[in-house]
This record gives C-alpha cells, sequence and structure tokens, in this order.
C-alpha cells in the first residue's frame, strides 16, 4: 500500500446498473476495457494508475450511499507517480505477490508469456 502523502489522489468507481441486466458477469469485459482505456489516457497525460477489484462491494455502496441497483465493479485509482515500480518475472510456481525491498523498491512479480499462452 503506498504511504500517507503517496496515495492516489482521485477514483473513479465502476458499476453495473442491474436494472438494465441483474448478472454481474455478463458486462465484465466491458468493465475492464473502460478501465484499461482510462489508463492509457491518464498515462498519455503523465498520471499512474491502478484497478483495484479487492474491495467489498457492500462496504463501498454504504459509503458512496449508492441506490440497490448500482453495483461496484471496480475501482480504478488515479495519481501522480511517485515510487520505482519494478516488473519481474514469476516462473512457473512462484508467487506473484508484490512486495518491497529494504529500499522501499515495489516490485510486481509477473508471470511469464511462456506459462499463460496456450
Amino acid at each position: 500500500m503506498p504511504y500517507p502523502g503517496k496515495r492516489p489522489t482521485a477514483f473513479i468507481v465502476i458499476c453495473q446498473n442491474t436494472e438494465w441486466d441483474a448478472d454481474l458477469t455478463r458486462y465484465q469485459r466491458d468493465v475492464g476495457i473502460a478501465a484499461q482505456t482510462m489508463l492509457l489516457a491518464a498515462a498519455e497525460r503523465g498520471l499512474g494508475g491502478i484497478m483495484i477489484g479487492n474491495f467489498s462491494p457492500e462496504k463501498l455502496s454504504a459509503a458512496l450511499e449508492l441506490p440497490d441497483t448500482l453495483a461496484p465493479m471496480l475501482i480504478v485509482a488515479f495519481g501522480k507517480p511517485d515510487e520505482q515500480i519494478v516488473l519481474t518475472e514469476a516462473g512457473p510456481g512462484e508467487s506473484v505477490m508484490y512486495y518491497r525491498d529494504e529500499n522501499d523498491v515495489h516490485y510486481v512479480p509477473k508471470r511469464r508469456l511462456e506459462d499463460v499462452i496456450f
């Protein structure tokens, strides 16, 4: 997690209107495409961002006082990048958990292309 003072300055919560379709899995691709488009546009403007899928929809809905017909699907956070991030390769069976070293460098292990494309 980012330290105080280095946290995102803006968040967008992408919701699905359940009055239009109650199947929350049906539009997951569209949600991802919309979020990625936002992040690419932010990057063009020198901003950083991240998709956040690990949250409690119930708690978020309550905090934002969302109507019952809006289901939070994804959060996109934006801000000015202010840390060193290093992408590393994770071999088969290795962890893809993020971590920081003693110099506070943020490491983001990624699976190898040959391990995910068949």
